[in-house]
């Protein structure tokens, strides 16, 4: 009996999950033909169970003090981009920090309200490809489309190779009650923010819980990146440096070994000495290592390069994969372009992305121009474009330095262009890097400074009026570089601003003066041309 061809459409969705709903909500109000096949009886059905603890680390700030709808996203972690200002998270919680729970009915609500097109219930086993994609689910029904977005985030338990692993409980599966851990000695392998919750949550009724990693631990709060530990997970550390029976360890685990008692002795090589092994006894072990892409459903017509040890699909700056051509991904798959530098991996990050795609893919497959507005070509108007969209966007902010807008001077007698959130590694790879001049505009922090300061609350700060300096700005700033067919021609920075509102005569004049001395050596090399 042959396959039962389900569906032919131009794109693919796999996965209706926060990513997926997202890409459909532009694809729907672009009209184009799409599908999403989701393996659950429902849109968000991952968070129905993680994170187990179910307390999401992604903020609602419901009161921020300002009305602009885009400067709240800058607060606003769990929305999906829309024009219905009813869908937006905080009319679902008020909790800074809030259930997991709300955020299922959020995306079942996203999805209905847009009419977005999901089947349900279709659990792909395998994706082939010849002229186009050919998606099989386990009823042996066929589904095919000329361009596949895989959004499926990641499904697959990170086992590290260590011998004995198999053995241990994991995240995905161990009681939450904490009482089923009373008075018991306990290991987490894992220093992510997985771990730190399980281990605050056992906190109470543990005898201990060590903690185990190759390398220390990174704080969000010093890196800048919201996927290391966050300040709600990491009670344990009073307890460690208070001397109340828990630690970490900077070990690698050699063995794990389960004893006839149940218990588990574990082998640790300790990170800070090259010969010192020590073997500690544990009643329970909980594997906490987080999750990879799972590649299986692939087969080798069209199975992906895989990048970091297998973790991620590799993919082009435009999020296409490197070796398969119109095969797409987004959601928390995109991180690979910004893999523990940028919000990739979460929605408030992946979401401008997922509209920067957009924009690419219509442009590429619909011939429509990238979306821009005109500007006139004087300094005045220049940067009051610039500082307009600095003191109001969302997602510059959000992906600080990762996406860029740009502003493309064309030849004399026309309008400049300004193009909003673009992946700025795919602008010099576009046609907007061939102009002989453009600058890419983003908000960035100042990185080395706060880097080389080991208290990140210790941080010198730029005077205000001290604008020759303002390139040592540490907090986030905007950053304006001019470009010539992709190489770097000057760069200039706005000085930070405590409260990151750029409205002032110290922010507007140089800017000002930035770009009429841009614009006026254009000129002058047009006549030394002619």
């Amino acid at each position: 009996m042959s396959p039962t061809i389900q569906a032919q459409v131009e794109y693919l969705i796999i996965g209706a999950g926060p990513a997926g709903l997202q890409m459909a909500y532009f694809l729907e109000k672009a009209g184009r033909d799409y599908l999403i096949l989701e393996a659950g009886s429902n849109a968000g059905v991952s968070f129905e169970k993680y994170p187990r603890h179910r307390k999401l680390i992604s903020i609602n700030k419901v009161y921020t003090g300002y009305e602009d709808p885009g400067i709240n996203l800058r607060w606003d972690w769990n929305s999906l981009l829309s024009d219905n200002e009813e869908l937006l998270f905080k009319n679902y919680s008020r909790c800074y920090f809030p259930d997991a729970g709300d955020l299922v009915k959020y995306l079942k609500d996203f999805a209905s309200h847009f009419e977005l097109k999901i089947k349900y219930g279709v659990q792909v086993v395998k994706i082939a490809k010849d002229d186009r994609f050919l998606v099989v689910d386990a009823k042996d029904n066929v589904y095919s489309c000329k361009h596949l977005i895989v959004a499926t985030g990641f499904s697959k338990l990170h086992m590290p190779p260590i011998p004995g692993i198999e053995l241990v409980e994991k995240y995905t599966d161990v009681s939450v009650d904490p009482e089923d851990f009373a008075n018991q000695k306990v290991l987490i392998i894992g220093k992510g923010n997985s771990g730190f919750e399980t281990a605050d949550n056992l906190v109470g009724t543990t005898s201990l819980i060590h903690i185990a990693s190759p390398n220390p631990i990174a704080m969000a709060w010093k890196t800048k990146y919201v996927g290391n530990l966050r300040a709600v997970n990491n009670n344990l550390l009073d307890t460690y440096q208070l001397k109340s029976q828990n630690a970490l360890l900077d070990a690698r685990i050699k063995k794990i070994e389960r004893q006839e008692n149940g218990s588990y002795i574990v082998s640790f090589h300790y990170s800070h000495a090259s010969d010192e092994v020590e073997e500690i006894v544990y009643d329970r072990v909980i594997l906490c290592a987080g999750f990879r892409f799972d590649d299986s459903i692939f087969d080798r017509s069209c199975r992906p390069e895989l990048v970091y040890d297998g973790r991620f699909p590799n993919m082009t700056t435009g999020w296409e994969s490197v070796n398969i051509e119109d095969l797409y991904f987004a959601g928390v798959l995109m991180h690979m372009r910004d893999y523990k530098k940028k919000q990739s991996g979460f929605i408030h990050g992946f979401r401008y992305n997922i509209q920067a795609l957009h924009h690419l893919l219509e442009h590429k497959y619909h011939n429509q121009e990238l979306p821009s507005q005109p500007v006139a070509v004087n300094a005045k108007d220049l940067t009051e474009a610039v500082l307009n969209r600095m003191n109001t966007n969302s997602g510059l902010w959000q992906q600080s330095g990762y996406l860029s807008d740009v502003l493309v001077i064309p030849k004399e007698g026309k309008a400049a262009r300004y193009y909003e959130e673009l992946p700025t590694d795919h602008v010099h790879e576009c046609e907007l890097g061939e102009y002989d001049h453009y600058y890419t505009i983003t908000m960035e922090f100042g990185l080395e400074v706060i880097n080389a300061s080991p208290d990140p609350f210790a941080v010198s700060r730029v005077h205000k009026n001290d604008v020759e300096n303002a390139d040592a700005s540490a907090a986030i700033h905007p950053i304006i570089r001019r470009y010539s067919k992709g190489k770097l021609v000057k760069e200039f920075h706005i000085i930070e601003d405590f409260a990151s509102e750029w409205k002032e005569d110290v922010h507007i004049y140089p800017l000002q003066e930035f770009f009429y001395e841009q614009l006026t050596n254009v000129a002058e090399l047009e006549v030394q041309r002619v």
